[in-house]
């Protein structure tokens, strides 16, 4: 009564306040249509619809989602032909700028990015550069630097004095016919000199990843040597910077010494006060928001400071995340708040302003091709055999000096920021930035063939090779990505191959996506998710080889890996989940599949969960169909042990889990429980005569239930449940409350 009283009280004040008013109303619509008798109500609508539409913030907002949407599309298109995502970045804003939609759409593109708009965009795209420099600093870890650097300074700094002498002698060349009116010789030279030597870090880390050279000997001399290049070339690009500025080299003298007094400054006075920091708050799962602030403020500080000095924002922010706190959990925290923000949302702001300044019509004749392939052959030659030929001299062989020429010849993302600085500053045309945009394009994408060229040149006798002389032995590989999972999954192993530890092997997996993983913590990851897998495994004696893997497909990567490694059992994991809801949780989750386009889709269209008769979602249904050698699909509930095993037999076809049962006997010492559910056993002399076999040689290990005993006690009691893909169909069909009530199950394709 109250609500309603109330309610309906202020309710009649205000239709008392409309009435009253009404009669002004229709007075001031008489005068406004005295001004303008045309402006109907449609009109109004019209014209409302078109200032909203045209709004600046209406047009930013479109423009990003169009950016986002357009970079995720050309992302993943590249990542399927196994190049850096980055690559599509870069093409979706060529794509989207005047070569492309430009030159086929001009009036969507006005539309899209009319030329006032134009300054908005770069500034957030500026944004999120400094955010991606910081997290660019974070990932260097300048302990492993030192320790490494005598022999990478070496071959890094070579690479850079050689190829930027190879671009200031193409720019004695370019200067006449490219250059801008009123850019001096030197300005131009430098430029085109840092263009030529510099290599992109992030990129270059990620491919050391995805190809597992991380632990490798050349691999961390890679990522020593791209991070010496890196920071060498932004100090060489910041004096480059106050030299174009100031004019000439001596009144640029005074932006340089201030340059140097700032980098003492923050490696002397704050870095020590930020590691103090960064020690107090090192154990906490959380930071507090003043602290946060504090550390964000300290980075947009940095960049204002090097923006004032002269020396460009960017340098600033790539400072602030090389002095950084050094504690890996202290870092992670920063890396999780501004990476998706900076990747995601601002970063491909970059590439479309970028792709909005390179008009590739402008190479309109067979001339400026030939200039624009010279520059690539230059830029080539300068880091790639620069870098190879100084490697060599070092003492590498010609397979690990001609790989590091091709990493250290990848420009990627940090080619761009150094043409965006000169194309603002007036130093480069916009023909010659539309050439050395392409050479960035093709010197990062020449990385991965270049790579693969040099392995097929150079092979390298396989582990197989090398074992097949001596006896063939029993290999396990089982993929985890929850350790606690992963450690039921060093019992099962250990239950198939215990007392067989000579004659066979046991491997196990972790993969992360490339993209989730930065050099400063990927071996502190490692460690982390394998020291309960190791810890497990010492408790049964079991020796284990592990691998860890950042891919960018986990999928295709676990079953490249067992079809590859000729593993005999590779084991994936699914989580109990499985189980939970109605028809045991339809195996998918109806919220996955919201969540998930795709699965959404396959299951409207009856896609989903047919093949070979499974019932599984399609990432279960893509390992099963590519996968070579038996594959396990392990329904974790908590295994410990592996002593009583249930068994249900459904067809013939379900005669090789037979060596599973006799695996578990003969390593465990397990008593195996068999229901002959269909009469298969007792009509077939072949599968009786398998079954009289393992009795024989373990009486008292195996017996035989009637349907009427599987209840829900009986489950209760065992550790695991092991049968066939088939016999899994069957269950779904005309069992399931077997799987709802079972323990753990592995589920095998022979």
């Amino acid at each position: 009564m109250f609500y309603i009283v109330v309610v309906g009280f202020f309710l009649f004040i205000m239709y008392s306040i409309v009435e009253k008013a009404s009669l002004r109303e229709v007075t001031h619509a008489v005068k406004s249509a005295l001004v303008d008798d045309d402006d109907t109500g449609l009109q109004q609508i019209k014209n409302t619809l078109h200032h909203n539409f045209t709004h600046p913030l209406a047009i930013l907002l479109l423009q990003i989602i169009t950016i986002i949407i357009t970079a995720r599309i050309f992302s993943f298109l590249f990542r399927k032909i196994g190049q850096p995502t980055v690559i599509g970045e870069i093409i979706a804003g060529i794509f989207l700028g005047p070569s492309f939609v430009g030159y086929y759409f001009p009036e969507f593109s006005l539309f899209l990015f009319p030329k006032e708009s134009i300054p908005n965009l770069q500034f957030l795209s500026q944004v999120g550069l400094i955010l991606f420099m910081f997290i660019v600093g974070m990932e260097l870890d300048l302990k492993v630097l030192r320790k490494k650097a005598s022999e990478a300074v070496m071959i890094s700094h070579s690479s850079i004095v050689f190829a930027f002498t190879l671009g200031v002698g193409l720019s004695y060349f370019l200067y006449d016919s490219y250059a801008p009116e009123g850019v001096s010789f030197l300005s131009f030279a430098l430029f085109i000199g840092v263009s030529m030597s510099i290599t992109a870090f992030p990129v270059l880390a990620r491919i050391v990843q995805e190809r597992q050279l991380s632990k490798t000997k050349l691999g961390a001399f890679v990522i020593t040597c791209a991070a010496i290049d890196d920071i060498t070339a932004w100090c060489v690009l910041a004096a480059v910077i106050a030299i174009v500025k100031a004019g000439s080299v001596i009144s640029s003298l005074y932006i340089i010494a201030m340059a140097i007094g700032y980098v003492i400054l923050m490696f002397k006075v704050i870095q020590p006060f930020l590691k103090r920091i960064g020690d107090v708050y090192s154990k906490q799962d959380s930071l507090s928001k003043p602290t946060v602030a504090f550390f964000f403020a300290t980075l947009l500080l940095s960049s204002y400071i090097t923006e004032v000095i002269g020396i460009h924002a960017l340098f600033g922010a790539f400072m602030a995340g090389v002095i950084m706190p050094p504690n890996l959990h202290f870092r992670n925290v920063f890396v999780e708040k501004v990476e998706d923000v900076s990747l995601v949302l601002l970063l491909p702001l970059f590439f479309v302003v970028t792709g909005l300044k390179t008009q590739i019509g402008l190479l309109n004749d067979i001339h400026m091709w030939e200039i624009c392939g010279m520059i690539i052959t230059v830029a080539v030659i300068g880091k790639f055999w620069g870098s190879a030929l100084t490697s060599k001299f070092m003492g590498q062989s010609w397979k690990e000096s001609l790989t590091m020429g091709a990493f250290m010849n990848t420009r990627g993302l940090m080619e761009l920021v150094v043409l965006n600085i000169g194309f603002d500053l007036g130093v480069l045309s916009p023909e010659i930035f539309a050439m050395m945009v392409i050479m960035a394009l093709v010197t990062t994408f020449m990385t991965g063939p270049a790579l693969d060229l040099i392995n097929y040149l150079f092979k390298e006798k396989t582990q197989d090779q090398i074992e097949e002389d001596g006896p063939r032995k029993y290999k396990i590989l089982f993929s985890f990505g929850d350790p606690e999972r992963g450690k039921s999954m060093v019992h099962l192993a250990n239950s198939l191959v215990h007392k067989y530890q000579s004659e066979s092997t046991v491997s196990a997996m972790h993969l992360r996506l490339s993209n989730e993983l930065h050099q400063y913590n990927m071996l502190e990851l490692e460690r982390e998710n394998f020291r309960p897998i190791k810890r497990e495994a010492a408790k049964l004696n079991l020796p284990i080889q592990t691998l860890f893997k950042p891919t960018l497909d986990i999928d295709k990567e676990i079953v490249e890996t067992a079809n590859e490694g000729s593993y005999d059992l590779l084991i994936i994991g699914m989580g109990p989940s499985i189980f939970e809801g109605s028809f045991l949780g339809k195996m998918i989750g109806i919220t996955s599949k919201i969540i998930n386009p795709e699965k959404f889709y396959n299951t409207i269209t009856r896609r989903e969960g047919t093949v070979e008769g499974t019932t599984f979602n399609s990432r279960i249904n893509n390992i099963i169909k590519t996968t070579k050698g038996s594959l396990g699909i392990f329904i974790d509930k908590g295994l410990l042990k592996v002593e009583v095993v249930f068994i249900p037999i459904f067809s013939l076809a379900d005669a090789f889990i037979l060596d599973y049962a006799h695996r578990v006997i003969h390593n465990n010492g397990a008593r195996v429980k068999i229901i002959d559910a269909v009469g298969v056993i007792q009509n077939n002399i072949a599968f009786q005569n398998m079954i009289n076999s393992i009795e024989q040689q373990y009486p008292m290990h195996l017996s035989f239930l009637s349907e009427s005993q599987i209840t829900q006690d009986f489950l209760s009691q065992t550790d695991i449940m092991i049968l066939s893909m088939d016999s899994w169909k069957r269950l779904m069909d005309g069992h399931s409350e077997w799987l709802v009530n079972s323990p753990s199950v592995l589920v095998v394709k022979p």
